[in-house]
């Protein structure tokens, strides 16, 4: 099962990958940005307007969310070992960034709603960091939020309460009046992920 999730799990970030190539070849980079998009993405279409549900149990709008910049995951509070690495990697990360004087928020939004109410989101976003935004919501809700950021996400739903989740494993760095600037892949350090944060912040 393991190597199962691991080849899904390759194949959906090889598939974004190639889709960011795409993509990139027909949009123009920002010049202020050039130099720090260690994805050679700046802007464009990925990303976009949704509605989710906030632990409170209110409905929040990506205008809502997005006030600061942000480092946006898709992944699920039940992860037995892929999200709580990234997580944890994006989390020290942003007191990376605060060290330097930046305010950066870790965004996670799940991709298993069906577990991941907005009571068991309040706890894991107080586990992990306390500036981090959890966000769940309808299946459709999650499903355009994802969409919009171009996320793969496949449940095995078996009946069982252990069930595993599929998903692509990129962080994605918005920001506001930009929107989405840049992505990182699971395997750049907190280190590297925030010097790269930087050199946007200080370019906009």
């Amino acid at each position: 099962m393991g190597n199962l999730r691991l080849i899904a799990i390759g194949a959906a970030s090889a598939l974004f990958a190639a889709l960011l190539v795409t993509w990139y070849l027909g949009q123009p980079t920002h010049s202020n940005f050039a130099q720090c998009a260690g994805g050679q993405v700046a802007g464009g279409d990925i990303g976009g307007p949704f509605e989710l549900v906030a632990p409170d149990g209110q409905t929040v709008t990506d205008a809502q969310v997005m006030i600061e910049p942000s480092l946006v995951y898709f992944g699920y509070t039940y992860c037995p070992d892929v999200c709580p690495f990234d997580v944890t990697r994006n989390a020290d990360a942003v007191d990376l960034l605060a060290a330097a004087g930046h305010d950066v928020q870790p965004v996670f939004i799940t991709i298993d709603p069906k577990r991941d109410t907005p009571d068991v989101l309040s706890d894991y976003a107080m586990n992990m960091h306390d500036r981090m935004v959890a966000l769940t919501g309808s299946d459709a809700q999650i499903k355009t939020a994802a969409q919009a950021y171009k996320a793969y996400y496949k449940a095995h739903d078996d009946g069982s309460e252990d069930y595993l989740v599929d998903h692509s494993t990129f962080t994605y760095l918005v920001l506001p009046g930009h929107g989405f600037v840049d992505f990182f892949r699971r395997d750049v350090t907190a280190e590297a992920m925030a010097e790269r944060t930087s050199c946007f912040l200080e370019r906009v």
